[in-house]
């Protein structure tokens, strides 16, 4: 039987990018429902029961880890959030599988093996109650590692500590990480780091950082404005500073309101 899948997310645009995504990776798959929040999804569920459900973590009306409490072990389930920790022990257990966003197509690959494999074995979906109850106080508590405060940084022969508020944006140079930042008169500077970017956008604040390309993370208090461009790209301008960033298609959703 041709397998089906329901992928809930309140973001249009992220819905839509997944079930692209899916149809490249998994040509095979039927993508049954799209829902808008955690409530949908479990309506959808009822009334289409797919094989398999793409859940967004983060949900008005109801969460996706609720929406997955409702839907329990009669489908595969696969968490998609912005926040790799709320999922990291259910993934590592084996139990749950997740994404993390924006999604990316080699990892989304891993997660199709995987659940091609589950079907085509008929493993049963894994019974979920207590890891769901795990994830669920985590998000209730908000129970995530304190936010990065301050970077060390080499500059001439002076060890810097760059208070993170100051940072306008990160860009991956090679094996380096370039920060620009700003001193304490507001003049804006730069300085290299080892740490990679992939390592600090988990210590980040994602209330005040966010990832706009696989290689820049921007500080949204330091951006000016932003000019959409071709292709569903957008071009960051920062206050007081001529660098301009491109945000590329993936995370352009970061900017619709702006």
């Amino acid at each position: 039987m041709t397998p089906s899948a329901l992928i809930a997310d309140d973001e249009p645009r992220l819905r839509d990018d997944l079930a692209e995504m899916l149809a490249g990776a998994w040509p095979e798959l039927r993508i049954a429902a799209l829902a808008r929040n955690g409530r949908e999804a479990v309506e959808q569920f009822e009334r289409l029961r797919p094989d398999i459900c793409f859940l967004d973590v983060h949900m008005p009306a109801m969460s996706g880890v609720e929406a997955a409490r409702h839907i329990g072990r009669r489908a595969h389930l696969v968490f998609v959030t912005a926040f790799e920790q709320y999922a990291v022990q259910a993934f590592t257990h084996g139990a749950l599988d997740y994404l993390v966003k924006p999604v990316e197509a080699e990892r989304l690959l891993e997660t199709v093996t995987r659940l091609k494999e589950r079907l085509s074995s008929a493993t049963p979906a894994a019974h979920t109650e207590e890891l769901l109850r795990q994830i669920a106080r985590h998000l209730q508590r908000g129970d995530r590692t304190p936010p990065l405060r301050w970077l060390r940084a080499q500059i001439g022969q002076a060890l810097r500590l760059i208070p993170v508020e100051r940072i306008d944006y990160l860009r991956a140079d090679s094996k380096y990480t370039l920060v620009a930042w700003r001193n304490d008169e507001g003049k804006p500077g730069e300085a290299v780091i080892s740490v990679p970017l992939k390592e600090l956008l988990t210590q980040l604040d994602p209330d005040q950082f966010a990832q706009v390309h696989r290689s820049a993370i921007v500080n949204l208090g330091s951006i000016s404005h932003v000019v959409r461009g071709e292709n569903e790209t957008a071009d960051i301008h920062f206050k007081g500073r001529p660098q301009v960033l491109r945000a590329s298609r993936r995370f352009n959703h970061l900017f619709k309101q702006m």
